[in-house]
């Protein structure tokens, strides 16, 4: 009944996966590809949840 009031866990992964290419292009952008590259590692490690996610409501 008050489904819409509990929080999408997509929502909060997408947002986080957006904050960290963010994050990453900026590392790029300076120069510092160490950080970038541990930075996409983390942020394909969370699309990967939200792909699991994906696959659990199909």
């Amino acid at each position: 009944m008050l489904g819409f009031l509990k929080s999408d866990p997509k929502k909060k992964l997408q947002k986080a996966y957006e904050d960290k290419l963010a994050k990453a292009l900026d590392a790029q952008r300076n120069g510092d590809l160490r950080t970038h590259g541990t930075l996409m590692e983390e942020a394909e490690k969370i699309y990967a949840e939200i792909q699991a996610l994906d696959e659990k409501k199909s």
